[in-house]
C-alpha cells in the first residue's frame, strides 16, 4: 500500500472524518494532499509540518499529525490529527499530540499550540486533556459540513505550561 492509498483509508472514510471539518475525500483529492505535504517539507520558510503516524510493530502507515504555522500570531501554531478506525483507544492519539507539542515548543520556540475539534469528539477532548491543554472556548458556527454549521471546541497550550515526558 503506497502513501496515498493508506492516507485514504483515513481521509476517505465516513466514520474517521466525522469529527474532522471536511467530507471524505477521493483517491485525486488525497493524492494532492500528499504532494502538498511532501513539497511543504522543502519550503522555504516551511509554514507546515505534516507527519506519518507509523505504527512500529508494522511499519503500517495508521495516522497522520500536522502543525501549521498561524499566519495571524506569532509564534504559533495550529495543530491536528487523524487516525485510521482500526488505531483509535490505542493510545496513539495522545503520542501524536505530544509529538507535535514537542516539536513546536522544543524544536521551533513556539509560544502558543492550538487546536480545534468537534464538540461531539469526546475521544480528542480527552486526548487533549491528557496531553495537558486547556479547553478554552468555544467558536460559534465555525465549520460548515454536509450543508450544517459546527461549533468547533478550541484547547491550547502555552509553551511555560509544555512539561516534555520523561
Amino acid at each position: 500500500m503506497d502513501d496515498v492509498d493508506a492516507v485514504l483509508t483515513i481521509y476517505g472514510d465516513q466514520e474517521a472524518t466525522g469529527h474532522l471539518s471536511f467530507e471524505p475525500r477521493t483517491r485525486d483529492q488525497v493524492s494532492q494532499i500528499v504532494a502538498r505535504s511532501i513539497a511543504s517539507a522543502t519550503a522555504e520558510p516551511r509554514s507546515e509540518y505534516a507527519l506519518a503516524v507509523i505504527e512500529r510493530d508494522t511499519n503500517t502507515l495508521i495516522g497522520y499529525g500536522r502543525l501549521a504555522m498561524d499566519p495571524h500570531q506569532q509564534r504559533a501554531a495550529t495543530f491536528g490529527f487523524g487516525l485510521r478506525q482500526e488505531a483509535w483507544g490505542v493510545g496513539y492519539g495522545l503520542e501524536t499530540v505530544r509529538l507535535l507539542l514537542g516539536l513546536g515548543f522544543e524544536d521551533l520556540g513556539l509560544h502558543r499550540i492550538w487546536g480545534a475539534r468537534s464538540p461531539l469528539n469526546e475521544a480528542s477532548a480527552k486526548t487533549m486533556t491528557a496531553a495537558g491543554m486547556v479547553q478554552e472556548g468555544i467558536i460559534r458556527a465555525h465549520i460548515q459540513k454536509a450543508g450544517r454549521w459546527r461549533d468547533s471546541v478550541v484547547h491550547s497550550m502555552l509553551d511555560d505550561e509544555w512539561k516534555p515526558s520523561v
